[in-house]
């Protein structure tokens, strides 16, 4: 049976511990997935001349980097008291970027930002992290059929999907997921972050 667990902002360390911890009085924590994260379409100066909103880019950065982070090091502290498994390991850590990280587009320098900066832990996370037996990876996902992406009209749905190369269609969740589960099953994959676009690469707009 699944349980709610008690978080609301993952940039708050107190939610975000007192979340680990009641997941780990259900069973070993040993699998914690970032998903978090918020965007916003300001250009760095508006047509009017106006700059970005500082605000604004300190919040995106706020929930998408350092929210990501304060996973990566809560989770890590609580996997570092489980036992070995029988791989050798104590625990995995999946975080989400997006293909934004790689080619931000117009009006996304606050999300590009936030989404490079998750790519850039993930290799150092994972060194950090190798001595107590904890693996740290990346999706990057394209464009998927999330509640975000569900406030679109349909019309501009349909054209997104349509600048996919393949599959012509917006991301399912599930597949997200499927990548997310061979990345905790396979003890091999560390420090990596993997594209999850059929082969999208963002245009300037």
């Amino acid at each position: 049976m699944s349980k709610k667990l008690p978080l609301k902002n993952v940039t708050d360390p107190s939610q975000l511990q007192t979340a680990i911890e009641s997941a780990a009085a259900l069973a070993p924590l040993r699998l914690a997935v970032s998903c978090a994260g918020i965007g916003v379409v300001a250009r760095t100066l508006s047509r009017e001349g106006a700059p970005h909103d500082l605000g604004i880019f300190e919040k995106v950065i706020g929930v998408n980097l350092i929210g990501t982070f304060n996973l990566i090091r809560l989770a890590g502290a609580q996997m570092a008291k489980n036992e070995l498994g029988d791989s050798g390991e104590r625990g995995v850590i999946i975080n989400t970027a997006s293909v934004a990280a790689y080619e931000g587009q117009t009006g996304q320098i606050a999300y590009a930002a936030s989404k490079a900066g998750v790519v850039g832990m993930t290799l150092p996370a994972a060194r950090d992290l190798s001595p107590i037996g904890v693996r740290v990876l990346t999706i990057a996902p394209g464009l998927f059929d999330t509640p975000m992406m569900a406030m679109l009209p349909d019309k501009a749905k349909a054209t997104l999907a349509q600048s996919v190369v393949f599959p012509k269609r917006l991301g399912d969740p599930g597949r997200y997921a499927e990548l997310a589960v061979h990345m905790a099953s396979n003890v091999y994959l560390n420090g990596e972050t993997i594209r999850l676009d059929g082969a999208l690469r963002m245009g300037p707009k």
